[in-house]
């Protein structure tokens, strides 16, 4: 990866959105809404306090997110788009078991 965030942002990869509802309707693409979830793709270092001591950030890169809808900023990074925010604007992780039970 070429970019590495800084402080507390990270870089976020959005996930692909259901094309198909649990009813069998299908979306086409000009309906879909940007989704809301995404995989962290990078984090940088984290904060540092008053003292000057470093805190890292909860996330990981490979962890699966999901954030507010008009969170972050969108960037074009090597032909893909990307987001980068910072750790705050993420409002939780995904368990990677729930989010396998939800794709089968």
């Amino acid at each position: 990866m070429k970019l590495r965030p800084l402080q507390d942002r990270v870089l976020i990869r959005r996930v692909d959105p259901e094309t198909k509802t649990i009813g069998g309707i299908f979306i086409p693409d000009t309906a879909q809404e940007k989704p809301m979830e995404g995989k962290v793709v990078a984090v940088g270092p984290g904060t540092r306090d008053d003292a000057g001591k470093l805190h890292p950030l909860d996330v990981k890169a490979g962890d699966r997110v999901l954030f507010g809808k008009w969170s972050g900023t969108e960037v074009k990074l090597d032909g893909e788009d990307l987001m980068i925010m910072k750790e705050a604007d993420i409002m939780g992780l995904i368990d990677p078991s729930v989010a396998q039970k939800k794709a089968a």
